[in-house]
């Protein structure tokens, strides 16, 4: 027997494993988008019917979509009764809004799904995709972040900084890619003597930031729409701030000296960014590795190469952001991790 048939029967059972994990990824995507797992969460063993009732519902879709989560054993059903319940244990992994709620990361892969067919035509004529090509993606990624943002960002993210103090005093901050704003706004709540400014080039993010600044009443967060790869102002803050955005930018080295050129002298850089390494062979452990070369795939480097950029990727690596920092003048640099955030690197730079 060759070797690649002695090897054959554990590749066909792991891609069905891998057909069958897409699936439930999908499913639970869904039961998020939908309230389905909100609604289990807070009742009794109950019917379809009633399950349907709760989240507002066509009940077949709903029994369809419990068949497969019963299935995938996130559901328990009583084939006695015919009711449902949510698993206990499983409840604070797929409900609320914490970081913990994995279902809500899920919806990534409905998202990849969607721009496949403009990714593979891309394969054969190179160049990339636009952000309009991504119709969700900004409220899917704004939602992500603020679950972890809420979590961790005023008590444990920003005095990596070293700057709490100084924040309470007030200094000037911007958050490069700022998206929804979430971050700005509230960093902008909890130090109000304090300066905000988020820039961002898409107009919907932008949007979305503005208006929960007016709501929150937040008279010291303001918001650019603007390619930050262009100039920026030299010596206007004391903070700047970048979450998960350098990566799929057409130029981030650019931007990185543009970031160095922004700060006054002594200034901080803080950058969350893709905790992977830059070497492929380092990733091949990596839980989610595969995930990081796939969203890659379908957004971060092709949004990227869509604006003639250099389609860095998501796994670009923690040595080569470290490297970039460097060479765009950050005379140190210091990684952290945080426990509440494993997907992400902590990075430090001072100019």
């Amino acid at each position: 027997m060759t070797t690649i048939e002695q090897q054959a029967p554990a590749v066909v059972e792991r891609l069905v494993q891998v057909l069958n994990d897409g699936a439930i990824a999908v499913l639970a995507g869904i039961g998020h988008d939908t309230g389905l797992f909100e609604a289990l969460a807070t009742l009794p063993p109950a019917s379809s019917q009633q399950i349907a009732d709760a989240a507002g519902l066509d009940e077949r879709y709903v029994r369809e979509w419990l068949g497969g989560v019963v299935t995938a054993g996130l559901v328990d059903f009583d084939a006695e009764t015919g009711e449902y319940a949510l698993c206990e244990e499983h409840a604070p992994f797929l409900t609320g809004p914490s970081a913990d709620n994995f279902a809500r990361t899920l919806r990534y892969i409905g998202l990849m799904g969607q721009v496949l067919p403009l990714v593979v035509e891309r394969f054969r004529t190179g160049g990339g995709l636009g952000y309009e090509d991504y119709p969700r993606f900004v409220e899917i990624q704004a939602e992500d972040s603020r679950a972890v943002n809420d979590g961790s960002l005023v008590d444990t993210i920003v005095p990596l900084t070293g700057l709490v103090e100084r924040l309470e005093s007030g200094i000037d901050v911007a958050d490069v890619g700022c998206g929804a704003g979430h971050a700005i706004n509230l960093m902008a709540r909890e130090f109000p003597r304090s300066r905000f400014c988020g820039y961002d080039f898409s107009a919907e993010a932008i949007a979305a930031a503005r208006a929960e600044a007016q709501e929150w009443g937040l008279p010291n967060a303001v918001f650019v729409e603007c390619d930050i790869a262009r100039d920026v102002d030299a010596g206007s803050y004391d903070l700047v701030t970048a979450f998960d955005a350098i990566h799929d930018q057409a130029h981030p080295a650019t931007v990185l000296a543009n970031i160095h050129r922004a700060l006054r002298p002594g200034g901080t850089f803080l950058m969350v960014d893709i905790n992977a390494s830059s070497r492929l062979e380092r990733n091949v452990d990596l839980p989610w590795a595969s995930f990081l070369y796939g969203i890659s795939l379908v957004h971060c480097m092709s949004v990227s190469l869509g604006q003639g950029g250099d389609g860095l990727g998501t796994a670009w690596g923690v040595e080569l952001a470290e490297q970039m920092l460097r060479e765009a003048g950050f005379s140190e640099v210091v990684r952290h991790d945080i426990e509440a955030d494993p997907f992400n690197a902590y990075f430090v730079a001072r100019s």
